[in-house]
């Protein structure tokens, strides 16, 4: 599964790819599959999101997890307070990023 993330352009935040936006929750990422080059480049040319990645993720029953140990701390924020973490809409979340 391929999922795209970036920061959006206004506020900076982390934001994901849900298919048809950009999301704060990487649960509502959308697998792009082999469109993510072109999904990329054109919501970059909208100047709404900056600096767009593919990422290799995983899918299951708990919802989309970044493969990767760097893009799973972008999809949460900071391991060191947890007071300081996004709250997805599965409080439990947080236990999959480390």
């Amino acid at each position: 599964m391929k999922i795209l993330t970036g920061n959006d352009l206004k506020t900076g935040a982390v934001v994901w790819w849900d298919g048809s936006n950009w999301s704060l929750y990487v649960d509502r990422a959308a697998d792009v599959g082999d469109q993510g080059e072109e999904i990329m480049a054109r919501e970059e040319a909208l100047r709404r999101v900056n600096v767009p990645y593919i990422v290799e993720a995983e899918s299951s029953e708990d919802g989309v997890r970044p493969a990767h140990i760097k893009d799973r701390i972008r999809a949460l924020g900071p391991t060191v307070r947890q007071d300081l973490t996004l709250k997805p809409q599965d409080p439990e979340a947080i236990d999959w990023v480390i």
